[in-house]
C-alpha cells in the first residue's frame, strides 16, 4: 500500500518509514501540508500529523476532504478532546495520539483500509454443463451459444438443479422449491416439466435421473 506520511519530525518520520517498509508498505514522507494537498492522489492512505509548519493539520484535512475520500489516520501529539472530536468530524478515519505502539498503528491502518475498500463484486451466477449455460440472475439459458426459450416453471426446475450443479437433488426438494409445497404439488407435473426441459435442451446427459431419489444437473 502507498502511504503518504505527513510528519515534520525527522526522528518520528524515520521510525515510521522503517516500520512501514518492513511490513510491505511504500511510504512517501512529506513535511508540509501543501505537499499533502498536491500529492494525495499518489497514495492509498495518509498518515497525518497535525503540527505541520505551514498549515494546521486539521485545515489540511478539511481541504483534503473537499476533494478526496482518501483514508486518513491522524497521528499527533494533540490529544485533547476538542482536537480529537474536530479531527473525526472533519473526516479522519482514525485518530491516534503519540506516542503510539507500532503494532497498534499497523492494525489501525489495516482496519481503516479494509473499511475503505469497495465491496467485492458478487460472483456471477452462471452455471455451465457441457455447452449448456444457465444464467441464474438473467434467467437465460443457452445451448451451444443459442438461446433456448423456457417457460417460467421449466426455468424454475432447471435453476433449482443448476444452483446445485453436480449434486443430487431429491424430487421432494424440487417440488418444495418450484411449487412451494411438495405435498400439494402434483408429482406428475415435475415429470412433465423435466421431459420438456430435456427436449428443449437437446442434451439428455446434463440432466441425470437418480432412480428412487431425484435428479442432477451436470457431472
Amino acid at each position: 500500500m502507498r502511504v503518504l506520511l505527513a510528519e515534520d519530525d525527522d526522528g518520528v518520520a524515520g521510525a515510521l518509514t522503517e516500520v512501514l517498509y518492513e511490513h510491505g508498505h511504500l511510504p512517501t514522507r512529506v513535511r508540509r501540508g501543501e505537499e499533502v494537498l498536491t500529492r494525495h492522489r499518489q497514495a492509498d492512505l495518509l498518515l497525518l500529523d497535525l503540527g505541520l509548519p505551514d498549515l494546521d493539520g486539521l485545515e489540511v484535512l478539511r481541504k483534503l476532504r473537499a476533494v478526496s475520500g482518501l483514508p486518513v489516520v491522524v497521528l499527533t501529539a494533540r490529544g485533547d478532546e476538542r482536537s480529537v472530536v474536530r479531527g473525526l468530524r472533519l473526516g479522519a478515519d482514525d485518530y491516534l495520539v503519540k506516542p503510539v505502539r507500532l503494532a497498534e498503528l499497523l492494525a489501525r491502518i489495516e482496519a481503516v483500509t479494509r473499511r475503505a475498500a469497495p465491496p467485492a463484486a458478487p460472483a456471477p451466477r452462471t452455471v455451465l454443463a457441457a455447452d449448456v449455460e444457465v444464467d441464474l440472475d438473467a434467467r437465460r439459458v443457452t445451448v451451444g451459444g443459442a438461446e433456448v426459450r423456457l417457460t417460467t416453471k421449466e426455468f424454475a426446475v432447471l435453476a433449482a438443479l443448476a444452483a446445485r450443479a453436480g449434486t443430487a437433488v431429491s424430487r421432494q426438494q424440487l417440488m418444495d422449491e418450484v411449487w412451494g409445497d411438495a405435498y400439494l404439488a402434483v408429482s406428475r407435473s415435475l415429470d412433465v416439466h423435466l421431459t420438456q426441459l430435456r427436449a428443449k435442451l437437446g442434451r439428455p446427459e446434463v440432466l441425470t435421473t437418480i432412480r428412487g431419489f431425484g435428479y442432477r444437473f451436470g457431472d
